[in-house]
């Protein structure tokens, strides 16, 4: 950083704080040199995410759909919204930490049937049947299946 007044590159920091939206980091900074003092922000650099559909398309990641999915499986259900909001951070933060700038929609959709196969069955089996596009009943039995065998295995260990 250089002193706006002399040009100096070395400075030390006397105050840091929040912005009031949190936004930033603002920093008040002391030349070493003239002893002039200045202020500077820091933001974090955003990178946009992509989302690969299915047909190959790109579109930015939108946290609005992922939770309108989560709501909708979640529909008279006793979860909270706080709750889903959760799942939505939990699942955007997974992605930006194992993906470069990409990541595709099957991946996004089995990051939120993880979180909701854990807190509720009947959301994650609505979830389920609509991201896995059941073909026909069997599959979707298939999937019951492994949710009541699930539930027993839980029993015997209580």
């Amino acid at each position: 950083m250089r002193c706006p007044h002399c040009g100096y590159k070395e400075d030390k920091v006397v105050d840091s704080r929040a912005t009031q939206e949190e936004s930033a980091i603002r920093r008040r900074r002391e030349c070493l040199k003239c002893g002039k003092r200045f202020t500077t922000y820091e933001y974090i650099e955003e990178v946009s995410l992509m989302v690969i559909k299915k047909d190959g398309r790109r579109e930015p990641f939108d946290r609005k759909k992922v939770i309108s999915g989560i709501m909708k499986a979640c529909e008279k259900r006793p979860i909270s919204m706080e709750k889903m909001e959760e799942i939505a951070t939990s699942v955007e933060r997974a992605i930006q930490k194992k993906s470069d700038r990409e990541v595709s929609s099957p991946r996004i959709g089995e990051l939120v049937m993880e979180k909701l196969k854990v807190l509720d069955d009947v959301a994650y089996v609505r979830f389920a049947s609509v991201y896995r596009q059941f073909k026909d009943v069997g599959q979707f039995m298939e999937e019951l299946k492994g949710i009541l065998g699930r539930e027993k295995k839980q029993r015997k260990l209580r």
